[in-house]
């Protein structure tokens, strides 16, 4: 690294700090303004911060990565991504912006499945919180595994020092600003993500000749589209795919969709954040296509995979750039992770303390809570992530799947479904997450290893969920008058 590549993520650091002491100053006075930022976020940022928090460390380096170890196959993981991300604006965000409004403004999904049920039931409101905060911590432990990883590779320092950078960087501004924080940064840092997953790929593809070398180089260790087809299998389609069904589930994007600005900005929100997904989508999977052709063509030895996007961006541009590029890794990081610790803390705060203590607190002493929360979360994901070895895109899958299972088909159901009840949510909640978690971890094929080998855990976790709630309901009644009316309402308005 040289100075240029320093002064580059100098300048990054500081933009970041200076949006979380902008936001501290605009935003933090209330709690409503802490966690959702009063409600009146625009389009734009919406949808870049609900991009730049959804594609984390895991597109830079974890996609890429997959692309240049297992070829065309990673190539599914993104079709599921952007059909299951297009439905979610479409099915879930304009019913979810107006009732998390009319049910008594809740302020957290938790909070939400508990007014969505009437008398403020404290039994879905826990387990949903206890649930976020468990996978979030796991969660929040991947993006800080890609910071290390950046640090010890890109700039030759350890990899405990890079974790502890990356988190310092994040706590901070979070702290300071919240959710607005949170939301601004993570619009800078899509739009540099953006830039970098264009001009990273374009600029390695102009080292070759032609397109056709390329493919030739690419092919010596990746099998051609062709052959990808024919030996997918239909259970490796339905698990790649299904990373689409994550989306529902997932409260650091959904909680977006609770802040933005009205109902009429959604369509522009879902415009602009699709378009942005397709264009980084597709450069994350070419960089790690013609990453493979330029290690072959070039000789180009490389000890991990997931840090293609890092090797090339400092063999083909100026320092300068290269610092520039490599900041765009920090930003899809740690858009993803103060996303990740601010709901955490939300949960920690709103749905845990402040139920469990039943004391009245004044907005202040609740933000503090917040940000206490944001430092307990963190520090709990950094020991986690000590573990130098994990897979970035493993750790992600887990976590992703664990939400889409246990939150998905829920919030589903609590938006469509009229008379859904409350020992229905609760079942479908800890359905979900225990057969995600057993799929993951237990140990019962032949050869020892877990059913996730064989077909990803989202998967059997979305199903089981989905029959647990169906059938559930069916046996129980919602009874609520004033329940069943905020559900028309919210129907009238959508």
């Amino acid at each position: 690294m040289t100075i240029e590549s320093y002064i580059s993520l100098g300048v990054y650091f500081a933009v970041m700090l200076g949006i979380g002491l902008f936001a501290y100053r605009k935003s933090t006075n209330d709690i409503s303004g802490y966690l959702l930022g009063g409600r009146n976020v625009n389009p734009q940022v919406t949808a870049l911060s609900a991009g730049a928090s959804d594609m984390s460390g895991w597109m830079l380096m974890g996609l890429p990565g997959a692309m240049f170890v297992s070829g065309f196959d990673a190539m599914y993981i993104g079709i599921g991504l952007v059909i299951g991300a297009c439905a979610n604006y479409i099915y879930v965000a304009p019913k979810l912006r107006v009732y998390t409004e009319i049910a008594n403004n809740s302020l957290t999904l938790p909070e939400f499945f508990a007014n969505r049920f009437g008398n403020n039931k404290l039994g879905v409101r826990m387990v949903s919180a206890v649930i976020i905060v468990l996978f979030f911590t796991l969660y929040t432990s991947s993006g800080l595994v890609a910071g290390g990883k950046l640090f010890e590779s890109a700039f030759g320092l350890s990899y405990q020092f890079g974790l502890f950078v990356t988190l310092g960087v994040v706590v901070c501004y979070t702290l300071l600003g919240g959710f607005l924080a949170v939301s601004l940064t993570d619009f800078v840092q899509g739009c540099i993500m953006f830039v970098a997953l264009i001009l990273v790929p374009l600029v390695a593809y102009l080292e070759f000749d032609s397109g056709a070398q390329v493919s030739s180089a690419a092919f010596e260790s990746i099998p051609p589209f062709s052959a990808s087809v024919e030996s997918l299998t239909l259970v490796g389609l339905v698990s790649t795919l299904s990373w689409g069904l994550g989306y529902f589930g997932q409260p650091h994007i959904i909680v977006r969709f609770m802040a933005i600005r009205s109902v009429a900005d959604v369509s522009i929100a879902r415009n602009i954040g699709m378009s942005w997904m397709l264009v980084t989508l597709i450069g994350a999977l070419f960089t790690g296509f013609v990453g493979v052709a330029y290690a072959n063509q070039f000789s180009l030895a490389l000890d991990d995979p997931e840090t293609i996007f890092i090797v090339l961006s400092q063999l083909l541009f100026h320092p300068l750039i290269s610092g520039f590029l490599l900041a765009a890794i920090l930003a899809a990081i740690m858009s993803t992770i103060s996303s990740q610790l601010l709901v955490s803390a939300s949960s920690l705060t709103e749905d845990i303390y402040r139920v469990i203590s039943k004391k009245s607190l004044s907005d202040d002493k609740v933000v503090m809570l917040g940000r206490f929360g944001v430092a307990g979360v963190s520090v709990v994901a950094l020991l986690l992530a000590f573990d130098q070895s994990s897979s970035i895109l493993s750790l992600v899958s887990n976590a992703w799947a664990g939400f889409g299972a246990a939150f998905g088909p829920l919030v589903l159901f609590s938006l469509y479904s009229k008379n859904l009840t409350h020992k229905a949510a609760i079942a479908g909640i800890v359905s979900g997450a225990v057969v995600v978690l057993l799929w993951i971890y237990l140990p019962v094929l032949s050869d020892g290893k877990a059913m996730s080998s064989v077909m990803y855990e989202i998967v059997p976790g979305f199903i089981v969920s989905s029959l647990t709630i169906a059938i559930v309901n069916v046996f129980s009644k919602q009874s609520d008058e004033a329940v069943l009316a905020e559900f028309d309402k919210v129907k009238t308005v959508v």
